[in-house]
């Protein structure tokens, strides 16, 4: 027995569930990492590689998928002929394992340390408003000047109503209000476009130049809110499909020729 040759107890055990003590999880916790080691191993020397096929699951935020990743799937499926996609939107972080998620899109930084990650693009994101908006109320000259302001929450970000910006300088943060908040991506772009406040955005939520045409005014350029980075994300090294690596890789070559969503400048 595994607990007697370890000399602890691995498992809580009643007549309804059995889960792991802190023993258990730390024990898990490393034969996991081996596990993935010799699979990194096998994979290195090509013994799992094949044609990509079959269905690939893959989930991402509405805003993200309607815009950059539905557009790109015809050249992904001219590549790969035998892979089928079957994509899931929405904006809540979903259990990989539980909703059978091969692969997810994820902006901003990562919570979950079990999660296997590769950075594909980074966020840019904006201070924006309409000239509607700023006609009626003016612009901030400073972040301090955003409490004066109606600003569009979104309640999927993890600081709430809390927004950081940065310069050379200094790091501030500022606790904004507003009568109007959203829970997906989908409403903090479309309540920024209809001018009911001032938001923060991707700038690559806006790919019709809603930006460079004037339908809306980037504020506060020199303080401008945090970069997020772009993560791919799986549940595991183990068994990862030919066609999740396809996946994987289109995506970060397509992202590196999108100015909005590339890595590096250039």
């Amino acid at each position: 027995m595994l607990e007697a040759h370890l000399g602890c107890r691995l498992f809580h055990r009643t007549t309804r569930a059995l889960t792991l003590t802190d023993d258990g999880h730390v024990f898990y916790d490393h034969a996991r990492r081996m596990a993935d080691t010799a699979s990194e191993a096998e994979n290195a020397v090509g013994r799992r590689k094949g044609r990509p096929s079959g269905t690939l699951r893959l989930a991402c935020a509405a805003v993200m998928g309607r815009l950059h990743i539905l557009p790109r799937l015809p050249k992904f499926l001219d590549a790969y002929p035998d892979v089928a996609v079957d994509v899931v939107l929405g904006d809540a972080f979903i259990d990989l394992v539980e909703e059978r998620i091969d692969l997810a899109i994820r902006v901003g930084e990562l919570m979950d340390p079990n999660l296997v990650a590769r950075r594909i693009g980074t966020t840019r994101r904006r201070l924006l408003a309409t000239p509607g908006y700023l006609a009626r109320f003016g612009a901030p000259d400073s972040p301090a000047d955003l409490k004066k302001h109606d600003c569009v929450i979104y309640g999927g970000l993890t600081t709430g109503a809390t927004w950081r910006f940065s310069n050379a300088k200094a790091t501030l943060d500022v606790q904004v209000r507003g009568r109007v908040r959203v829970n997906t991506t989908e409403g903090l772009r479309s309540a920024i476009l209809s001018g009911v406040g001032i938001g923060v955005a991707p700038s690559w939520h806006f790919v019709d130049k809603e930006i460079e045409t004037g339908r809306l005014v980037a504020l506060l350029p020199d303080f401008e809110p945090s970069p997020h980075p772009i993560h791919a994300v799986y549940a595991s090294r183990r068994f990862v499909s030919p066609a999740v690596r396809a996946m994987i890789d289109f995506l970060a070559d397509e992202f590196a020729r999108d100015a909005q969503l590339r890595s590096e400048p250039g």
